[in-house]
């Protein structure tokens, strides 16, 4: 029918986005689909994130990362996705008595590993006052759901982008994980739509051996 247009979306649009990369300059995001089920969220993830911790610029990162979360914030956090659970044994090394970093994570080993230990927490179980998300935003497709449950202070590490050439040649193009491609800027319009005004933001991580990573502090309004 000429000059009607049909509501939904166009088969043609469909056909391009799928298994491909989509990304909207105006908004400074990018959105890749990850197939369900391609992720590698097993042991040997997680013994890879053990060896990157037990190196120098691994332990330099969690520091940092704990440092970063401390001049802002000295209550409860949780870490989603924990890597190999080297930031909260760090976190929790640091202070006096009970724990006050927790984690969760859908790899069942890095589940397993919490739990053994007395440190797993839902956040989507109820109102949580900080998460960390460190190199974990990009990996969760409906981040807005676990960002409504937080009510005051969201830290995140991630990789950030001139554009969509820029995603296409760095080695975080990960099509078996990554969902999310931000610049800065596209980051901080995401996280204001959600609520949260840029409290803080630094290059620690590139500037300590990492390749364009950008660490960023949110506070909720």
């Amino acid at each position: 029918m000429g000059g009607v247009l049909q509501p939904g979306r166009p088969q043609f649009f469909d056909s391009c986005a799928e298994r491909r990369l989509t990304w909207w300059p105006e908004l400074g995001v990018g959105f890749y689909p990850v197939e369900c089920g391609a992720e590698p969220y097993d042991a040997a993830y997680f013994e890879r994130y053990q060896r990157q911790a037990d190196s120098a610029i691994g332990r330099a990162l969690m520091q940092a990362r704990v440092d970063l979360v401390n001049r802002h914030f000295a209550g409860t956090v949780v870490d989603i996705g924990i890597g190999s659970g080297a930031f909260l044994e760090r976190r929790n090394g640091a202070g006096a008595g009970r724990p006050n970093t927790f984690g969760f994570d859908v790899n069942p080993i890095a589940a397993a590993w919490l739990k053994s230990r007395s440190l797993w927490l839902d956040p989507y179980q109820g109102q949580v006052p900080a998460v960390t998300l460190w190199d974990v935003l990009e990996h969760i497709p409906d981040f807005g759901a676990l960002l409504d449950r937080v009510s005051a202070w969201v830290f995140v590490s991630i990789p950030i982008f001139t554009g969509a050439q820029h995603v296409l040649r760095s080695k975080h193009f990960r099509r078996d994980e990554h969902v999310w491609y931000f610049t800065s800027e596209g980051l901080i319009r995401t996280f204001d739509g959600c609520g949260f005004d840029l409290a803080a933001m630094n290059t620690i991580e590139t500037d300590l051996g990492r390749e364009d990573i950008g660490s960023f502090v949110f506070r909720r309004r």
